[in-house]
């Protein structure tokens, strides 16, 4: 594999107000555009053999703004979507304890066998994630991949990169317009940079 750059694209509305957003493409606001620009400047100067970004609006948005000093195309995967919270898309947490209490019961304990009613259920969810590793089995270790997705699966990835338990996952961290990297070698990878937002202090919400 390679250096990996980690990116959690930039915020929405459905972020600002604590919505579950899953598979509904909604697009940056005005914040999130800002952020995506904090990370083009971050990463200006890096060098970046690809770019990798779900298929998503917010997630394309966001590869599309760093990419540009870079002169590359960004590669839409819809393996790096979010989870697909079906029934409960859109809603807030407090309106999915009220409506689907067993959901949100289940999203409290962060269980591996949470099922969105009317969507995935976290193993089809993480089985879909991993098929993106295998795209980058072709890099060597001396190329940068850029990978800008949502905050699930980017910590499913770094699960697996890291050899760490999936019931683990929801110990780990990415925020809007985030920077992490890691590193990996033939005998594993190394976590060395997580959830940086150093770049985006001048910006207020």
């Amino acid at each position: 594999m390679s250096r990996l750059f980690l990116v959690r694209h930039g915020i929405t509305e459905f972020n600002s107000n604590r919505r579950f957003n899953g598979h509904t493409d909604a697009e940056l606001s005005e914040t999130g555009c800002r952020q995506a620009e904090k990370l083009r400047d971050r990463l200006a100067t890096e060098h970046i053999d690809a770019i990798y970004a779900s298929d998503l609006r917010r997630a394309v948005a966001t590869a599309a703004v760093i990419s540009s000093p870079h002169k590359l195309a960004v590669v839409p995967c819809p393996e790096l979507r979010e989870i697909n919270y079906g029934s409960v898309e859109g809603l807030t947490f407090a309106e999915i304890s009220e409506s689907y209490p067993d959901v949100a019961a289940a999203c409290t304990e962060w269980s591996v066998h949470l099922k969105f009613p009317g969507g995935e259920s976290f193993d089809e969810f993480r089985r879909r994630v991993a098929r993106f590793l295998e795209t980058l089995q072709q890099y060597t270790p001396e190329q940068t991949i850029l990978i800008v997705s949502h905050s699930g699966p980017l910590r499913v990835l770094l699960c697996q990169l890291l050899k760490i338990g999936l019931d683990c996952w929801w110990q780990v961290r990415f925020d809007n317009g985030s920077l992490s990297r890691v590193d990996t070698y033939a005998r594993g990878a190394i976590l060395s940079l997580l959830n940086d937002v150093s770049h985006l202090q001048s910006i207020t919400s």
